[in-house]
């Protein structure tokens, strides 16, 4: 054996032999030893998480790539979603796991990986929000005007819930229930998404009554400290609220997702304030010049109404007038009726003279007839007379309806009787082609079995008068006349 042998030979003696699980052991040690607490930076990949809680994913970036885990306890505190091609910053200690000979970082807290990563977060979950239609502008509802019962959801430390609430006091004293809330941190987004739902699962049988408007507020910040107003849980709580809800997150130049989904956006929390409740002094001011102008419309509409009234009675007729016309009508219709009385009767006693009296029932009848007329006719000459006597004498003037109503009556019973002067006139009979028949002594012949042959009759027609002779039909033994 060469002497460079022997030299090597001995050198491997030297070594010191290690068991498998003493190696892992001491490079764990060695691991912790020297990375107990780190920040590492990279993108998320291979997400998984487990029934048991434990998020398992890996970090990469251009040079290489870092399994990690994160435990169920440690994972229920985490601030954030974790999602794959997201950047972060993930905090914990660098261990190994013998059994597979590998490293993995323990995590146990994770942030963004700057602001430009988490508004590349934030911005696509707007979009993914936007599309479900959870911004619609449909989906907003309207701000009640005069709510009775304000609810708060902000951090009960700080000037956001002092300016809130001297504000609403200023405009409009209200009744405020305050639901605090951490606003940043751990448990934030639990919290603030539990106060929107808790307000709106009250109702009017619960002890603190339902608020009519929601106002979530809080101060200003950097872009992580408002982040807990941009998680998914947060956005999707306001957007289902049945009560309507003002955002107000941040300064004037902050913009959060709550601000989409809420049905007003507020620039601070004082403007919130004021979206909430009416200026009370503006309101009064607004009811005086409302009363103003609707009582000058009242009287200027008063005015237009009586000016038309004004011209309504100017149209209408002179009543004393109208009645002395009246007066002077029935004045004329009395002289013509005095006139056309005496004419009517002397025409109708023409007639009754021209026909000679069929029967002394009827005769007797025309004169009954004749007298009512004439009785009548005195009856109206001397209500005239008397008219004319108390209009010479000054004396009271009967009423004209009175007057009017008895001319009336007369003139029905006049007719009346004209009528049945003229039903029971012998012309009338003749006129419907009855014919009256008389022998040569001038007596009226009524039966046919008391005539001759050879007896001469008249006939008296409507319109006149013939001659005939009665004539015996041997053949048939009936007697016929001959004209």
């Amino acid at each position: 054996m060469s002497m460079n042998d022997q030299l090597s030979d001995l050198m491997t003696d030297n070594i010191p032999e290690f068991s498998v699980g003493d190696i892992s052991t001491a490079i764990k040690r060695i691991l912790e030893g020297n990375f107990s607490r780190v920040k590492v930076r990279g993108e998320i990949t291979e997400l998984k998480k487990y029934p048991s809680g434990h998020i398992y994913f890996s970090l990469k970036d251009e040079a290489g790539k870092l399994t990690a885990i994160i435990w169920r306890f440690m994972a229920a505190k985490l601030k954030m979603q974790l999602e794959n091609g997201i950047e972060i910053v993930a905090t914990g200690k660098i261990s190994s796991y013998g059994e597979r000979s590998s490293y993995q970082l323990i995590v146990d807290h994770v942030d963004y990986a700057g602001e430009g990563a988490m508004l590349a977060r934030i911005e696509m979950l707007r979009k993914r929000l936007e599309e479900e239609g959870l911004f619609a502008q449909e989906r907003k509802k309207l701000i009640p005007l005069l709510p009775q019962t304000i609810g708060v959801i902000t951090s009960p430390k700080g000037a956001v819930l002092h300016d809130i609430k001297t504000t609403i006091a200023r405009r409009f004293p209200r009744d405020i229930i305050i639901w605090p809330v951490a606003v940043q941190g751990d448990g934030a987004v639990e919290q603030i998404a539990q106060a929107i739902e808790g307000f709106n699962q009250l109702s009017s049988e619960t002890k603190v009554p339902r608020p009519d408007i929601l106002i979530v507020a809080r101060g200003g910040g950097s872009l992580e400290d408002l982040m807990a107003f941009n998680d998914e849980r947060v956005v999707r709580a306001a957007a289902n609220s049945q009560i309507p809800l003002i955002s107000a997150v941040g300064h004037e130049t902050d913009t959060t997702l709550i601000d989409f989904a809420s049905d007003r956006r507020a620039p601070t929390p004082t403007a919130a304030a004021e979206m909430a409740v009416p200026s009370k002094v503006e309101m009064i001011a607004g009811l005086m010049q409302y009363t103003t102008r609707l009582s000058k419309a009242f009287i200027h509409t008063n005015q237009a109404y009586r000016l038309r009234l004004d011209r309504a009675i100017s149209k209408l007729p002179d009543i004393p007038t109208l009645l002395a016309q009246s007066r002077m009508r029935l004045d004329d219709r009395s002289y013509r009726l005095d006139l056309a009385l005496p004419s009517l009767v002397m025409k109708r006693r023409h007639q009754l003279a021209g026909i000679k009296p069929v029967d002394q029932y009827v005769y007797s009848l025309l004169n009954r007839l004749k007298s009512t007329v004439q009785m009548h006719q005195v009856q109206m000459a001397s209500l005239w007379r008397h008219y004319g006597q108390q209009q010479k004498a000054a004396l009271p003037i009967l009423p004209l309806s009175l007057l009017k109503s008895t001319y009336r009556e007369k003139k029905i019973q006049l007719d009346s009787l004209s009528s049945r002067l003229e039903s029971l006139s012998p012309q009338a009979i003749l006129s419907r082609g009855y014919v009256f028949v008389k022998d040569k002594q001038g007596h009226t012949i009524t039966q046919a079995k008391g005539l001759r042959a050879g007896a001469e009759l008249s006939l008296t027609f409507y319109d006149g008068e013939r001659t005939v002779r009665v004539v015996k039909e041997q053949d048939k033994r009936q007697e016929t006349l001959d004209l």
